[in-house]
């Protein structure tokens, strides 16, 4: 398995990180200069992490999927940021055609489809290299072996620091391990991303290609050293609005009971719902890094502010309490 200079600073600068910005509405719903402001801010106060897609954002009236890596690349030229920033993108949901049903024709992981579109990510957000470079969303039609070539190339050149996972499946985490322990790979994944908060979607409800954390990608993430990221963790506002009404996989009893809980705790110490939700999955002893999605400066503050809460034991107990897997141990 190769383990380049870039791929351990990348993964150690990773591992220091408690917050990724998501970017998905860029230049779509969020126009260019929030998009700005909200950049700035994010690195005035320390943020690093960048996170975006080559989809982001198509199914928006008159989105194309470039538009949210488009805004990324004028910022960092105008700023001269790079450096600074861990840059991570995605590929394997852009549909093909744009208007196709989803998912069914979304791109896939075929090896030229993986270097045609790392190559176009690039030239949008203006830079050579990406420090994470992820599949999307599984592709049970391409072998994991073919793929795996590609993103290894990717690798090998040092145009890709450490590849990611977004929504996989652990059995086939476990399968891209065994190439890359077995030489038919250079490469394995170091990031996990999965939808995470602190109320837990329906088991039985479809969300396909989305995946939820469970106990299984917990137990790889641990055993690989990979890092944990979490997407949607404030549910769109629906944490602390009330007017904000949850998605219907969240409705029912059970996370009735996790909001009302949520809610009264961070009533008692004086913060947002969201901002506790966010202390809560960032702070544990298997920290998950939460992906803000956000849409203004104040948004932002108000959730970075919720990061940086050193939660009493007592409250994480009480939250802990509903949560589908408990609290998170480390091995």
């Amino acid at each position: 398995m190769l383990n380049t200079p870039l791929q351990e600073s990348v993964l150690d600068r990773l591992r220091s990180t408690r917050v990724a910005l998501g970017t998905m509405y860029f230049g779509t719903t969020v126009d260019e200069p929030t998009s700005r402001a909200v950049l700035d801010r994010f690195a005035e106060r320390g943020g690093r992490l960048l996170d975006t897609a080559n989809c982001y954002s198509f199914w928006v009236p008159g989105g194309t999927g470039e538009e949210s890596e488009l805004v990324l690349g004028r910022w960092l030229a105008a700023t001269g940021a790079r450096a600074e920033m861990l840059l991570a993108t995605k590929v394997g949901c852009l549909p093909d055609p744009l208007d196709g049903p989803f998912p069914e024709s979304a791109e896939g992981l075929a090896p030229e489809v993986v270097l045609k579109q790392f190559q176009r990510s690039t030239e949008r957000l203006g830079c050579e290299t990406v420090d994470v470079y992820f599949t999307h969303a599984d592709d049970p039609s391409t072998p994991l072996a073919e793929t795996f070539g590609a993103l290894s190339e990717l690798v090998r050149s040092g145009r890709v620091g450490v590849l990611g996972a977004s929504n996989p499946a652990v059995e086939r985490l476990r399968e891209a391990e065994a190439l890359a322990a077995g030489g038919e790979a250079t490469a394995a994944y170091r990031v996990v991303q999965v939808r995470h908060s602190y109320l837990w979607p329906d088991p039985s409800a479809d969300i396909r290609p989305q995946v939820p954390l469970d106990r299984p990608l917990v137990d790889f993430a641990q055993e690989h050293g990979a890092v944990l990221q979490g997407y949607s963790p404030l549910l769109q506002g629906a944490l602390t609005r009330p007017d904000r009404q949850l998605s219907p996989e969240y409705r029912g009893a059970d996370n009735a009971r996790r909001l009302a809980r949520l809610r009264e705790l961070a009533g008692r110490l004086g913060v947002t719902a969201n901002q506790l939700a966010l202390a809560w999955m960032a702070g544990g002893p298997v920290p998950v890094m939460p992906v803000l999605g956000v849409s203004s400066v104040a948004q932002l503050d108000e959730a970075l502010d919720g990061l940086a809460l050193e939660l009493p034991e007592e409250i994480r107990g009480r939250l802990d309490e509903l949560a589908p897997l408990g609290r998170l141990r480390t091995r």
